[in-house]
C-alpha cells in the first residue's frame, strides 16, 4: 500500500512539473524586444501588438540620458530577438549592445534609420534649422543593417522622435525587422504598422496646421531637446541648458536668454517633467514670463503613466499654440 502511495505521489509531482514547464514555455513564446527608452518601446508595442514581449530599459520616472543597467538588463539585451536603441543617446545601452555582439538582424540602431541633426553651438543660441523635409517616409522604407557599434554620434541631437515623420521611419524599420524575426506574424506587423503610421501622419498634419499662423516662432526650453520638432514646424529653439539637461548655464548665458525673452515678447518658458524647473523658473521670474510644460517624451512619469506618445504630442501642440499666439 505504501509503495502504491509513493508511486501516485511521484506521478502527481511529475505531472505538475510537466504542466509548469509547459506554462513557462507558453509565457515566453512571443518574440522578445528590448527597447532602450520609451519612444522606441512605444513603437515596438504598437507594431508588435500581442505577438511581442517588449522590455523598456528605462524605468518610468528615470531620466534616460544617464541610466545604468543591472546585470539582468544587460542579459536581456543579449537574449533579445530584437534590440532597438540609438547610438550616442544612452552610453550604458551602447555598451550593452556592443558586449552582446548581436547579429545585424537582431539589432536596430535608430541612428541608421533617420537623419540625425547636429546640436547648436553652445548654450542660449537659436537652433539653426532647415525647413526642408529630407526624409523618405514612403511605405517599404529600406534601412541599412550594416550596423557599426563603434561609430560616434557625439555632437548630434538624439531626440529624433519629436518629429513624427521620424517616428514613421522607425515604425517601418521595426515592422520589417519583426517580420524578419517572426515571419508567421508578418501580416500582423504590417497591419499594426499601417495603423500607427496613419496616426503619426495625423499628428504631423495637426502640427503643420496648428503652428502655421503664429505671432511668435521662438520657443525657450529648459534644454535642447526640441530641435527636430522646431526644424519640422518652422520654430526657433533656444535651450537654457545644452543637449544634456544636467548642464547648468552660466550667469552670462542666463542674462542673454532673459534679454532675448524680453526683446521677442516671449510669454512662456518651457520646462520638463524629469528635469528640475528651477532654472526655467529663474528666467521666468526675471522676465515676467510664465512657466509651462513641454514634453520631450523621453520617458513616462507617475503623472503621465496613462499617456502615450500620441497624447503627449497633442499636449505639446496645445502648449505651443497657446505660448506662441497661434490661430
Amino acid at each position: 500500500m505504501r509503495t502504491r502511495s509513493c508511486l501516485i505521489v511521484a506521478a502527481l509531482v511529475a505531472s505538475f512539473a510537466l504542466t509548469s514547464c509547459g506554462d513557462d514555455s507558453a509565457s515566453t513564446s512571443g518574440t522578445t524586444v528590448v527597447a532602450s527608452s520609451y519612444p522606441f518601446a512605444f513603437v515596438a508595442e504598437q507594431v508588435g501588438g500581442d505577438a511581442v514581449d517588449v522590455e523598456n530599459l528605462t524605468s518610468p520616472g528615470v531620466e534616460p540620458h544617464d541610466i545604468e543597467l543591472a546585470p539582468k538588463e544587460v542579459a536581456s539585451v543579449q537574449d533579445a530577438d530584437l534590440a532597438i536603441y540609438e547610438t550616442g543617446f544612452q552610453p550604458a545601452v551602447d555598451d550593452a549592445v556592443e558586449e552582446a555582439d548581436l547579429p545585424d538582424d537582431a539589432s536596430l540602431d535608430v541612428a541608421d534609420v533617420v537623419t540625425l541633426r547636429k546640436t547648436s553651438e553652445g548654450h542660449g543660441h537659436e537652433d539653426d534649422h532647415d525647413h526642408e523635409d529630407d526624409h523618405d517616409h514612403g511605405a517599404g522604407h529600406d534601412h541599412d543593417h550594416d550596423h557599426d557599434h563603434d561609430h560616434d554620434h557625439g555632437g548630434v541631437d538624439p531626440h529624433v522622435w519629436l518629429d513624427p515623420t521620424n517616428m514613421i521611419s522607425i515604425a517601418e524599420a521595426v515592422r520589417d525587422d519583426l517580420a524578419d524575426a517572426d515571419p508567421d506574424n508578418a501580416k500582423v506587423y504590417e497591419a499594426n504598422a499601417k495603423k500607427l503610421i496613419g496616426q503619426l501622419r495625423g499628428i504631423d498634419k495637426q502640427f503643420r496646421s496648428g503652428l502655421g499662423a503664429c505671432k511668435r516662432d521662438t520657443i525657450v526650453t529648459s534644454h535642447d531637446a526640441f530641435g527636430y520638432l522646431a526644424a519640422r514646424y518652422g520654430l526657433h529653439q533656444v535651450g537654457i541648458a545644452g543637449i544634456d539637461p544636467s548642464t547648468e548655464p552660466s550667469p552670462e548665458q542666463l542674462a542673454d536668454i532673459a534679454d532675448l525673452v524680453r526683446d521677442n515678447d516671449i510669454t512662456t518658458i518651457f520646462t520638463e517633467e524629469l528635469v528640475s524647473p528651477e532654472i526655467a523658473e529663474t528666467v521666468a521670474d526675471e522676465t515676467g514670463a510664465s512657466v509651462a510644460t513641454l514634453y520631450p517624451i523621453e520617458g513616462l512619469s507617475e503623472d503621465t503613466a496613462d499617456e502615450t506618445y500620441l497624447t503627449l504630442m497633442k499636449a505639446n501642440l496645445a502648449a505651443l499654440k497657446e505660448a506662441n499666439g497661434c490661430t
